[in-house]
């Protein structure tokens, strides 16, 4: 399968040229800190001018690009071999380097949070340009700690929470499980979770606990070291909760939030109903965890890698030529690393690469699922491309919007594959519908249910491994119900989402709510013959995802998010594929 291209920056880790921009960051960043001791960017410090503010956003933005580009390059060696010593070299290199950017960001927060917002906001093009910017800095401002502390706990994140998510990285990128005499890598032994014979799938999982099992007291320092940190900053910061920075990170309100998860709560009776259809049609009483990827219908198609982006394209150019054109680019140009080896990050992703290009990270296998992660991540990549005209200070997006694109252009390709499917083919489709969106409503809440729990407890103490799989299975329990006969101990272990930002969750909910309810406009825009101007505002909000907060953006195509009917609609969608399924089971 096809591996990403990385020559087009830099020949290669020891490339001279590599080494120089390094240099050039030392130095951009060493400046960067006198701009701002000159100005005096600082909590009490001088007056935000607009001549001020002008300086200090016009060098950040000129350092980010930089800390972009090399991040992006160093990154797309280190997920694909974290067994490379050189690549954690020049990552560690870059983590040094950037370091003080973290004390500066806190800095100019706490400087814009005690400035005359309107005046600047009146006499400055560049300040309105970063508007959105401003205005959260105000609203961060309001929970900072002193100076002193901010700087403190910008310059141990890195030793801190982050060392322990790169250790999370490293370790559950390397591990191997034994299956039927061989060595597998465990990317590979959950791959198997979508194998026809139960035999396999359960074979496989029983490998990957023991897998999980033998790294469970390095995976549980790294768990409690995260949350400990995430929780004790959250108190000091004065927030009521844990929740309540995320709502700030992730661009929501709590009125948003839960009237999301008020829907997701009220859906969990309908998706019981699909996975006891999906038992019956594999036969059983019950599903067990190994059951839930397990195909159900039959497909003609064989979504090898090679059919897969000749259909995303294909799909992508029924929606608009724009699209297609992108993804044959993608292509063309060498963007995905597609197959799954050792030392491989698990999963997938998409990270932005130089100008308005992307590179894709998966593990491709050949089913319909995988084919609609490819076009999930592409959609991320569609979504860089139309924020490249932004600055890199205005293209900070929150989660809930990364995850627009993504959920829209993988709804494209599987109602495609919807469309031209009967019998066994159409089951399949459907199966692959909802098993997607049961990950992302189910087991996604299962997640916060357990982040929330996992936070609580860690407040009074550390975790053990036992209580870790204890409050993971019980928070499995508050979603799937008795809809399953085995649970996963130990899928804390295997996301890393626990392992970044907090409540590094919901946001997939609220990306896959968010994006059925436009798609839904979308049709409709078609079916009237306005899709050429659906297409023009869809294209505007995704560009403009670092410049509002999402409850504005969604206002412009009518949308209250909190509103519960819209939540309601988006899941009366999935209801209404989950009834299809039944009868398609019998």
């Amino acid at each position: 399968m096809p591996r990403w291209r990385t020559d087009d920056l830099y020949a290669g880790l020891n490339d001279p040229r590599l080494t120089a921009d390094l240099a050039e960051l030392r130095a951009r960043v060493a400046a960067l800190e006198t701009t701002f001791d000159e100005l005096g960017v600082r909590k009490g410090g001088s007056v935000a001018t607009p001549e001020a503010v002008e300086r200090v956003l016009g060098g950040l933005n000129e350092v980010g690009a930089l800390v972009s580009r090399l991040r992006g390059f160093i990154a797309a060696f280190v997920t694909t071999d974290s067994r490379d010593s050189l690549a954690q070299e020049r990552m560690g290199d870059l983590t040094t380097l950037s370091l003080p950017l973290g004390p500066l960001r806190s800095r100019l927060t706490a400087w814009l949070g005690e400035g005359d917002v309107e005046a600047l906001l009146a006499a400055s093009d560049v300040a309105r340009e970063h508007e959105h910017l401003i205005r959260r800095s105000v609203e961060y401002a309001r929970h900072q700690m002193s100076p002193q502390e901010e700087d403190l706990a910008a310059r141990l994140r890195p030793s801190g929470a982050g060392g322990w998510a790169k250790l999370h990285g490293n370790v559950t990128s390397q591990p191997t499980g034994e299956y039927r005499g061989q060595k597998l890598p465990v990317t590979a032994l959950r791959a198997l979770a979508t194998d026809p014979d139960e035999g396999v799938r359960k074979g496989a999982f029983d490998a990957e606990l023991v897998v999980w099992q033998d790294a469970e007291v390095v995976l549980a320092a790294a768990m409690n070291g995260v949350k400990g940190e995430e929780g004790t900053l959250a108190a000091r910061r004065g927030f009521p909760d844990t929740v309540a920075p995320s709502l700030l990170t992730h661009g929501i309100d709590r009125e948003t939030l839960e009237a999301m998860q008020g829907a997701v709560v009220r859906s969990l009776p309908d998706f019981r109903r699909y996975f006891a259809a999906k038992a019956r049609a594999l036969g059983k009483g019950k599903l067990d965890w190994w059951d839930l990827f397990a195909p159900v219908g039959r497909s003609e198609t064989e979504w090898t890698y090679g059919t897969g982006p000749r259909f995303v394209e294909a799909q992508f150019r029924s929606y608009s030529g724009k699209l297609g054109d992108f993804a044959a680019r993608a292509f063309r140009e060498d963007w995905i690393d597609a197959g799954p080896r050792e030392g491989k990050r698990g999963g997938a992703f998409c990270m932005s690469w130089e100008g308005d290009a992307s590179r894709i990270l998966m593990n491709h296998d050949p089913s319909l699922d995988s084919v609609s992660t490819l076009a999930h991540e592409l959609g991320h990549g569609y979504h860089n491309l139309l924020k490249s005209v932004r600055t890199p200070l205005q293209r900070e997006t929150p989660m809930t919007l990364a995850e627009t694109a993504s959920i829209f252009c993988e709804t494209i390709i599987q109602n495609a594959a919807l469309e031209r499917a009967t019998g066994e083919e159409r089951l399949y489709v459907l199966e692959t519908q909802l098993l997607g969106h049961a990950q992302v409503v189910v087991d996604i809440h299962s997640r916060f249910l357990f982040e929330r729990a996992v936070f609580e407890k860690r407040a009074e103490r550390d975790l053990t491994p036992g209580e870790l799989g204890d409050l993971m299975t019980w928070a499995q329990r508050e979603t799937y119900g008795d809809a399953l006969a085995t649970l996963h101990p130990y899928m804390w272990a295997v996301k890393p989402h626990y392992y970044s930002l907090a409540y590094y969750n919901y946001p997939y909910t609220f990306g896959l709510l968010f994006g059925l309810g436009l798609y839904a406009q979308y049709v409709q825009a078609k079916v009237q013959g306005r899709e050429a101007d659906f297409q023009a505002r869809y294209d505007d909000l995704l560009a403009s995802t670092g410049l509002a907060d999402a409850r504005t953006l969604a206002a412009r195509f009518g949308i209250d998010l909190h509103a519960p009917d819209f939540w309601e609609g988006s899941l009366d969608v999935i209801r209404g594929q989950i009834a299809a399924y039944e009868e398609a089971t019998g």
